[in-house]
């Protein structure tokens, strides 16, 4: 097979067999990386169908945007829920917390521990102590203001006990 193209190559002493050889190797190599091309091509595109699952282009977009309206929403729950939160915390802050009661026998002659003192406390300690004294002519009930744990009004030892049971009981 005379050419001048192989001629001024210097491929004209090859037999035409080897060309043919050469030009079925690479088609060969051509039909592998095809298969291959074709195999990766297959594998994606079952990755977006998976991802797609049967939706079009617009209801895909349409979960997006419902997804970022739920995500907006969720945003606004909790910032209102931390409010509520703050709310609550500062109404606990100033509610009654520590509470304890001690009874006793005001007079001697009365027994059963009718009497007592309950102390109802908050956060800062401050509330008030209830004393009730009971006697055979009467119940007397007393109420004193407690401030950070102290009273401006003389105390009596079951109110003493009562607040410092409320305190350390906490």
């Amino acid at each position: 097979m005379n050419s001048k193209i192989f001629d001024s190559l210097g491929l004209d002493a090859l037999d035409p067999a080897v060309y043919i050889f050469v030009l079925l190797g690479l088609v060969i190599i051509l039909v592998i990386i095809t298969i291959l091309t074709l195999r990766a091509t297959n594998k994606l595109k079952k990755r977006y169908d998976r991802f797609l699952m049967g939706k079009n282009a617009e209801t895909l977009e349409d979960l997006i945007k419902n997804r970022f309206e739920e995500l907006e929403y969720l945003k606004k729950e909790n910032e209102s829920k931390t409010a509520l939160i703050q709310e609550i915390s500062e109404k606990i802050r100033i509610s009654y917390q520590k509470a304890a009661i001690v009874k006793y026998d005001a007079f001697n002659e009365m027994g059963g521990k009718l009497s007592f003192a309950l102390a109802l406390l908050d956060e800062n300690n401050t509330g008030f102590v209830l004393t009730s004294m009971h006697s055979r002519e009467g119940c007397y009930t007393y109420i004193k203001e407690i401030i950070r744990g102290e009273s401006y009004i003389v105390l009596g030892d079951e109110e003493k006990e009562a607040i410092n049971k409320a305190i350390v009981n906490e």
